[in-house]
């Protein structure tokens, strides 16, 4: 059952990246209709991710307290409302305002996805399967986002930008359906688990960390002391930097500089997403493996630092490169060695936080959203200023100083709602009657 409950997350983790990606496709097309400069629709780019990045933290607070089945379900119906309202924007003075409000809205409504699916993972995955199963959560970000051009050009020719965006919300709306009726918050709730299953989940839980946080959520100020998830935070705003491209101005980079053609770019602009797809899962199975084999250090940190070394490598080359064609696929092994470190940031917060996975790793979220807002209103003013090379090097730099960040996480220092000290001198034997009656 636990991965039944993870694959319907890939669905939904798909759908969600086709209702965000699906503008960046329809861009040009939304720009010409409302005479939208590059740097107005960036901030329309921007609106949803600012949107999306500030109530990350929110959303995972609200998580932990009403559990991921409710939470997502509602996430799901809030952004499949916003993103027909995103077809529904007249063509009238002062329609670039209306647009931002309802991406900034639509970006709210998401904010509660991985956050809550974090959640569902810290209560459902054993910690050894932890890699695998965000690997696959995160697998449904190239999934949808690789079907969205092809589709989002059909939909475009045949009947108009605006059914792109009425296409997504139908199927938003349906797959938070399905999600309501096959999920729960805990296994024992569930009543398609059986004595087997649970005993297997409830013995690969982190039990230390599971006992701590089981009855309570950790205050804000216990997570934003911790220096692995400062660490961590700061390594996800360099990565979201150099995903948001892909996202956001990749397509139109082909198209308007690169000078593919529209179909010809619909389908180019999916080679990143594939290997997103593909080296997600590839990533988190080999990070369950490793860290089977040599501790969490090696398996959940090892593969971010080399995976984002190895983005920034790919990145810079792809700007030395002329093929049009060539570059594309060198950008491909960009995105792709980036999401081979996509499940170590969930795995470690979820391993880190137990029952307060969702507000941990939604302020992680939270850092790699900013990073991805940063990206789709800096990189065109960059680009418009310096050129696109320039553009791409500066997400590269960025991906090596994400790298060497994680040089400074240990994954084993679970957070606790006491400094550190206290536990030190609590483990040490201590004699304060007050200290030893906490």
């Amino acid at each position: 059952m636990r991965w039944a409950l993870i694959f319907w997350i890939f669905v939904m983790s798909a759908i969600a990246y086709l209702d965000r990606v699906n503008i960046s496709i329809a861009g040009e097309a939304l720009a010409h209709d409302f005479r939208l400069d590059d740097v107005q629709l960036g901030w329309v780019f921007s609106a949803f991710v600012l949107g999306y990045a500030l109530f990350q933290a929110p959303g995972g607070r609200l998580a932990d307290r009403f559990g991921p089945r409710w939470i997502l379900t509602f996430g799901v119906v809030w952004w499949g409302v916003f993103t027909a309202l995103s077809a529904a924007v007249p063509i009238v003075a002062g329609a670039l305002w209306i647009l931002i409000g309802v991406r900034f809205s639509l970006g709210i409504g998401e904010s509660v996805v991985y956050p809550a699916s974090n959640l569902l993972v810290a209560k459902w995955i054993p910690s050894s399967e932890r890699g695998i199963a965000n690997g696959l959560i995160f697998a449904g970000v190239g999934v949808g986002a690789g079907i969205t051009p092809p589709l989002i050009f059909y939909v475009l020719e045949n009947y108009g930008w605006r059914w792109s965006f009425w296409v997504s919300a139908i199927l938003g709306m349906l797959a938070g359906v399905v999600w309501y009726l096959l999920a729960r918050d805990v296994p024992e709730e569930h009543p398609w688990v059986d004595r087997q299953e649970r005993a297997y989940i409830e013995a690969g839980l982190p039990q230390p960390a599971e006992r701590h946080h089981s009855h309570q959520t950790l205050p804000w100020s216990a997570i934003f002391r911790s220096k692995e998830l400062l660490a961590v935070t700061a390594s996800y705003f360099a990565y979201g930097y150099a995903a948001y491209i892909f996202f956001t101005w990749f397509f139109i980079y082909l198209s308007s500089v690169r000078k593919l053609n529209l179909k010809a770019s619909s389908y180019y602009a999916m080679l990143p997403f594939i290997a997103m797809a593909i080296c997600s899962p590839l990533g988190g199975w080999i990070s369950d493996r490793l860290t089977s084999r040599y501790g969490k250090r090696a398996g959940r940190c090892g593969i971010a630092v080399v995976g984002i070394a190895l983005a920034a490598l790919f990145i810079a080359l792809a700007t030395q490169v002329a093929s049009a064609e060539l570059a594309s696929i060198v950008l491909a092994g960009g995105a792709g060695a980036l999401y081979l470190s996509q499940s170590s940031f969930w795995s470690v917060t979820a391993d880190l936080a137990g029952s307060s996975a969702g507000s941990v790793s939604g302020v992680m979220n939270m850092g790699g959203q900013i990073g991805g807002a940063v990206t789709a209103s800096l990189s065109p003013w960059i680009a418009k200023n310096y050129g696109w090379t320039a553009s791409f090097l500066v997400a590269a730099s960025l991906c090596v100083l994400g790298s060497v960040a994680w040089l400074f996480v240990n994954p084993e220092r679970e957070l606790t709602s006491r400094p550190a000290g206290f536990l030190r001198s609590v483990h040490g034997g201590v004699n304060d009657p007050e200290d030893m009656h906490h």
